[in-house]
């Protein structure tokens, strides 16, 4: 007997890495190996020195083949043994374990959209757009939201899947979506969101849609497409002074910069100081301001005790990177202020 291994790795094609995946197939009972692949061909490596590893580092059940099939995200490495400079991941390990006694927490709201013949899904035909946004949003009903089959194929994939997804939401604009991955750890929260990614593209592939993450997919008057990120250690979640002590060390001087650089290609695009953002070149923190670079919930503030929403990171950002960018600047912030 016999089950099949969709192994799944993140390749090195700039500025967005995409998704790349495999299929081996392994005696039943058999422990995942590591594998090779032609780097080549994935903007990993040169053709005279082709071969890349894969390295097993998560695996879940197959919601698309069912029966003892899985899904396996892998790390890549180079023959030598050393992570590839692609590998966003072991870079995260590093700080994830360093300020792990924070106990951070992490949800991410992944916005997307569907394109179906080169245009959004629910856009005109025939060309031009439809109705201005207003009733998309969370909208009900034909004449306001496309694509939700498609939607719940992808939920049930990813609970089948044992996924910490936690919800899905019509955005703003026609055949654009919304789930949120989360809370969990950060390198959980990542790896998880990875997989969600792959299933909403393989998912979308058999309805004969396409599902992309870019930041602005419809020039204009449209909102772009983020990919908001919650925040919270164990202090932010017992006190309010963390909090702020977090809001402020993300707009610490060399921190703006450093953050929108990590925050996915096409920022600028997305980040104007419209359609829900702040301008990417301007930190500014406030409660229930979607208008502001981080928003600190309404409901945080009356407790005294929560998190934050960072709502800079673009649709297409790396999660790996994200994850790594905020642990590392406000868990380094709250230690130096003894607020651990």
């Amino acid at each position: 007997m016999t089950y099949k291994a969709e192994y799944i790795w993140i390749d090195g094609t700039e500025p967005t890495a995409r998704l790349r995946s495999k299929t081996r197939i392994l005696p039943t009972g058999a422990e995942l190996p590591t594998w090779g692949f032609d780097g080549s061909s994935t903007n990993q490596a040169e053709g005279h020195s082709s071969d890349c590893v894969l390295k097993p580092v998560f695996s879940c059940p197959d919601p698309i083949r069912g029966g003892a099939h899985v899904l396996v995200l892998c790390e890549v490495y180079g023959v030598d043994g050393r992570p590839h400079s692609s590998n966003t991941r072991a870079a995260l390990l590093d700080v994830a374990e360093q300020y792990a006694d924070q106990e951070m927490w992490f949800g991410i709201e992944q916005e997307y959209t569907f394109f179906k013949d080169g245009r959004p899904y629910g856009f005109p035909v025939g060309g031009g757009f439809p109705g201005p946004q207003g009733p998309y949003y969370c909208g009900i009903g034909a004449d306001e939201v496309v694509g939700r089959d498609i939607v719940e194929a992808h939920l049930d994939a990813c609970l089948t899947a044992g996924l910490a997804i936690s919800g899905i939401n019509a955005e703003v604009m026609p055949g654009q979506w919304e789930f949120q991955v989360g809370p969990a750890g950060p390198v959980e929260v990542a790896d998880h969101l990875w997989m969600a990614r792959y299933l909403l593209y393989r998912i979308a592939e058999d309805f004969g849609v396409s599902a992309t993450l870019d930041p602005k997919p419809a020039k204009g008057d449209w909102n772009g497409a983020g990919a908001h990120t919650n925040f919270s250690t164990r202090a932010m979640r017992e006190g309010y002074d963390p909090i702020i002590a977090a809001c402020e060390s993300l707009g610490a001087p060399g921190k703006v910069e450093e953050h929108i650089a990590g925050y996915g290609f096409g920022i600028e695009g997305r980040l104007t100081g419209q359609h829900e953002t702040a301008p990417y070149n301007v930190f500014s923190y406030g409660v229930s301001d979607r208008g502001a670079s981080v928003r600190i919930p309404w409901q945080v503030e009356v407790d005294k005790k929560g998190y934050l929403e960072d709502r800079r990171p673009n649709a297409n950002v790396d999660p790996y990177v994200v994850t790594r960018l905020i642990t590392n600047t406000v868990c380094e912030a709250l230690a130096k202020a003894d607020m651990v």
